[in-house]
């Protein structure tokens, strides 16, 4: 196997969002977004990473799960622990998608988290893809793909990162607008603020005129106008300090 990619970290650690959130999970990070948005926090994978063959790869990502082979979990009969392609933007790099398919031969319960600003009809069915469509604080909200959403099956996720209020009415009307509900799960995530070690120039700010919103009020919205989502708050940033790598 001689294709490559490159390749920011893998490493093993507990999923800190989505449906899977709690469980364990390798993550491959991939060097790479096209994207650069307001609040992201890992703007180190933009540029660093080393190339890397996918044989490589796949000889890391077994040795992490080696330990785990002495357990079956109970959990929907999933194999752990998970695999998660992230980034960056994994799917800038086409060899993301063969080292999905071969994950999904190996019996991984395979996840990607992709930004939404690419086409996502060509990943291996097996694998849960978790779609962000990016809010007006952003900054790129220019960029979300909606023909993705036809291609959404009831095992993917569509994740909104919400830091204004204003991020906060633009998705209840993308739900109603597309019927999302009736699609997948829907997860509305609370933009935890950068530390200063996250904080580049790079990023794209947060448009003039929005108004934050604390996590409190997210939460205490979507209980008052009763929203089929999801909240989340992205856990290993409350088991670890926020800017730690490799967690």
């Amino acid at each position: 196997m001689s294709e490559t990619l490159v390749v920011n970290e893998i490493y093993l650690s507990l999923q800190g969002e989505s449906t899977f959130a709690g469980l364990p999970c390798i993550f491959i990070r991939l060097t790479g977004c096209d994207l650069r948005c307001s609040y992201c926090d890992t703007a180190y994978a933009f540029t660093e990473g080393k190339k890397q063959t996918l044989a490589d790869v796949l000889k890391k990502v077994r040795a992490l799960a080696a330990p785990f082979e002495n357990f079956k979990s109970q959990i929907s009969n999933l194999k752990l622990p998970l695999v998660e392609l992230t980034g960056g933007e994994p799917l800038l790099q086409k060899n993301s998608r063969p080292l999905m398919q071969t994950l999904g031969d190996d019996g991984f319960t395979v996840l990607i988290e992709t930004s939404g600003a690419h086409d996502i009809s060509q990943i291996d069915p097996r694998v849960h893809r978790i779609m962000d469509l990016k809010c007006p604080s952003s900054g790129e909200a220019a960029r979300n793909r909606f023909e993705n959403i036809a291609h959404l099956r009831a095992t993917d996720e569509i994740k909104f990162v919400i830091g204004t209020r204003e991020d906060y009415e633009w998705a209840k009307t993308q739900i109603t607008a597309h019927r999302l509900a009736a699609i997948c799960p829907l997860l509305f995530s609370w933009v935890h603020p950068l530390a200063p070690a996250q904080q580049t120039l790079v990023l794209k700010q947060v448009p003039a005129g929005l108004t934050p919103i604390s996590r409190k009020e997210l939460a205490e919205k979507i209980i008052a106008d009763a929203l089929p989502v999801r909240f989340q708050i992205q856990q290993h940033k409350i088991i670890w300090p926020p800017a730690q790598r490799g967690v």
